[in-house]
């Protein structure tokens, strides 16, 4: 299963919706897609949707799904990626008049650059290709979230061994 999910701003992501529902259309995605649509206009007809989920049910459907497209809202593509996935993101984009300004777009690229953790889809176009590579893409990335705090603590313990190592 493929879950999409758009997040809960107030502005469309038609965009996103729309594409994966033509992929689900045309055989290019064959599993089930559940989609989290948000306030988007556009209806799919191809796949299981609704404008919100319960936060239990949105865990559940991330935890079960084989991937996850997420739009590049931080708290969402992170939220995959401490359950272990390399999530899809699809950044939203002012010039589609998805969001005020392009921050998504912009802060994905860094995290793309600097973490190789998430599988950046600038061109939505595009989105049929990189799916159907997945697992190839999905292996090149990390997928890893380290939080802050286990890596103070590994250091914490690295400096504290080298102190007990010269006495």
């Amino acid at each position: 299963m493929i879950f999409v999910t758009v997040g809960t701003h107030e502005q469309p992501f038609d965009r996103l919706i729309q594409q994966v529902d033509a992929l689900r259309a045309d055989g290019t995605l064959t599993e089930p897609v559940v989609i989290q649509t948000g306030v988007s206009t556009y209806r799919p007809e191809h796949c299981r949707w609704e404008p919100f989920f319960p936060y239990t049910e949105m865990d559940r459907l991330m935890r079960e799904a084989r991937i996850v497209i997420t739009h590049g809202g931080p708290a969402s593509f992170l939220a995959v990626l401490q359950l272990g996935k390399v999530p899809v993101v699809v950044p939203r984009m002012h010039s589609f008049q998805e969001h005020v300004n392009d921050h998504q777009l912009l802060f994905c690229r860094q995290v793309a650059q600097r973490c190789n953790n998430i599988i950046l889809v600038e061109d939505a176009a595009r989105l049929g290709e990189i799916l159907k590579n997945y697992d190839a893409l999905a292996a090149q990335r990390s997928g890893l979230l380290r939080s802050n705090t286990a890596v103070f603590n590994e250091r914490i313990q690295q400096i504290a061994e080298e102190l007990v190592l010269k006495k």
